[in-house]
């Protein structure tokens, strides 16, 4: 009996990890329309896939960061700030993007939804000292609540004061990582049933029905976040390398954004990202920092989202909204997006922040987050996956970008 089973599934395990999380997707999809009840079920699995992944991410992150750093000497070239650069610049023009998006395609709400609950920022400042003071949280606990701004803090001091450690301790920290990094091998080993679950839970839970009533207001978030991720992500790329930039985008497109779109997490998807760096043969100095900094800072899938949500909510109450204002709102929305956690939902509860730019009421900015949780079954996951596969791309582009000046 088992040997039989074996011998249905081998074609399919033998297929390749992408291949499987697309199966995983039609079937999740199709149990979601004939056996909804059945798909609520097995939505436990998705459950347990992103708990999983969840759970392995922080100690990940501390321990790949600690390594990397510690293991890193003097002269040895890494291209962390190249990164960081395009880390800026992509986040602005994405909110560059959706500021002119919402004015060519102006989008009205219905200001009626039932208000959610949440503590939004007061301003931009508040943004920065919530960072700071999460960049100093204990590191025990910043490790139990997924706190990676501080979780990056300790191992990069961690890792810079063990520079002058014994060559064990290194070694010992450097196959710390290495076991860590198997453990999540196993866990994405999983992916495709865990995606599978996922879809059918979301489908069988939300329907599409709840989206209908908000398509322009959708088609104007995704339609942005597609031109950033296949107009103006590739030519920073090729203004980086001087290359065709389309094979990487797609590649990165490939692995990362599709396990992105279902996890919703910039920081579930990590290890996924760590591993398509590794297939890329980009180098892990930089790619083990890169990575998940990129996922604690790197959002320009959430500057899209805060500006469109909130100029629409201006477009609806009749405000006026003037070039240099815009241009504001862009920055503010380019450095809040810096303080999204990488968890599902994180960006709207930014947006009362940015619509007090405009001296809306928090109360009535509550009623347009409501509306950004309704669509978030496709907004937050397109957000999420735009977001997880722009840090490989900018990782990868100037890692290459290195490269090819050394070559020359």
């Amino acid at each position: 009996m088992i040997a039989t089973a074996t011998g249905f599934f081998r074609p399919l395990l033998q297929l390749g990890l992408i291949p499987q999380i697309l199966i995983g997707i039609v079937a999740g999809t199709l149990l979601a329309i004939f056996a909804p009840a059945i798909a609520g079920d097995v939505a436990l699995l998705g459950q347990l896939f992103i708990a999983a992944l969840q759970a392995v991410a922080p100690i990940l992150v501390f321990v790949l960061v600690a390594a990397a750093i510690s293991a890193h000497r003097q002269g040895q070239p890494t291209h962390i700030r190249s990164v960081l650069v395009l880390y800026i610049v992509g986040t602005l023009i994405a909110a560059l993007i959706a500021v002119a998006a919402s004015f060519l395609f102006p989008t009205e709400l219905s200001l009626n939804a039932e208000q959610v609950s949440g503590n939004p920022p007061g301003n931009i400042f508040q943004i920065l000292q919530n960072l700071l003071l999460n960049a100093v949280a204990n590191p025990v606990t910043a490790l139990m609540e997924g706190n990676f701004i501080a979780i990056l803090a300790w191992a990069v001091g961690l890792g810079l004061m063990l520079r002058q450690a014994s060559e064990t301790t290194r070694l010992a920290l450097s196959d710390l990582s290495d076991a860590v990094s198997r453990i999540v091998a196993l866990v994405i080993r999983i992916a495709p049933l865990g995606i599978f679950g996922l879809v059918a839970g979301t489908l069988a839970e939300s329907g599409i029905e709840a989206l209908l009533n908000y398509a322009q207001l959708l088609t104007v978030i995704v339609g942005c976040m597609l031109f950033v991720a296949l107009v103006s992500n590739p030519l920073l790329v090729y203004i980086a390398t001087r290359q065709n930039p389309y094979p990487l985008v797609f590649a990165c497109l490939r692995g990362s954004a599709i396990t992105a779109f279902f996890t919703r997490s910039s920081a579930a998807n990590i290890p996924i990202n760590l591993e398509l760096c590794r297939r890329l043969k980009l180098d892990p100095d930089t790619y083990s920092i890169s990575i998940p900094l990129g996922a604690t800072i790197n959002m320009c899938g959430a500057a899209i989202t805060i500006t469109v949500i909130t100029l629409a909510t201006t477009h609806t109450l009749g405000i006026n909204v003037d070039f240099p204002t815009a241009l504001l709102l862009c920055i503010v929305s380019a450095l809040a997006a810096c303080g999204v956690s990488g968890v599902a939902g994180g960006s709207l509860m930014l947006i009362p922040m940015a619509a007090n730019l405009f001296g809306i009421p928090t109360e009535v900015a509550m009623q347009a987050v409501a509306i950004g949780f309704v669509i978030s079954v496709v907004q937050d996951s397109t957000e999420t996956a735009l977001n997880s596969s722009t840090d490989v791309l900018f990782t990868a582009a100037a890692c290459r970008a290195k490269e090819a000046k050394t070559s020359a």
